[in-house]
C-alpha cells in the first residue's frame, strides 16, 4: 500500500498526530491515508469526553481497552487519527472534537470543508 503524499489541510507538510496513543490508519503516528483507507482516517482529533460518549453510542467504542489490539482505549485529551466521516457526522450532531490541523490529511477536505475544520482547530 502505497501512501498518499503527506500533506495537511492547509498545504503543508503533514506534522504527527500521535505515538501514544499511536495512531494512524498505519499506525505510524500520522494521519497518512491510501486508497485502502475506505474509513479516511484523515482527521487529527483531540478526543473529548462527549466525542468519546458520542462515538460509543453510535457504534464505535474507543475508549474501552482492547488488549487483543494492543489498544488501551482513549481518554479525553488524546489524539487519534479520526475517520472523516465520523467527524463529520459528529460535527453535525454538534458534538465534534477538536482538530490539530497541520496534522489532518488533505484527503478529509474531500468529505469535510476546511471551513468546518477550521472551527473546530485548536
Amino acid at each position: 500500500m502505497e501512501k498518499d503524499p503527506q500533506i495537511n489541510v492547509l498545504g503543508g507538510v503533514l506534522e504527527p498526530c500521535s505515538q501514544k496513543p499511536l495512531t494512524g490508519f498505519f499506525r505510524d503516528g500520522a494521519c497518512n491515508t491510501c486508497a485502502a483507507d475506505t474509513g479516511s482516517h484523515t482527521v487529527c482529533a483531540v478526543m473529548t469526553a462527549e466525542f468519546l460518549a458520542y462515538s460509543k453510542y453510535v457504534g464505535n467504542d474507543l475508549s474501552t481497552p482492547r488488549p487483543e489490539f494492543r489498544f488501551a482505549g482513549l481518554k479525553p485529551g488524546d489524539q487519534w487519527c479520526l475517520c472523516a466521516g465520523r467527524f463529520l457526522q459528529a460535527h453535525e450532531e454538534g458534538c465534534a472534537p477538536d482538530v490539530r490541523l497541520a496534522s489532518t490529511h488533505r484527503r478529509a477536505l474531500e468529505i469535510v470543508p476546511l471551513e468546518i475544520l477550521r472551527a473546530y482547530a485548536e
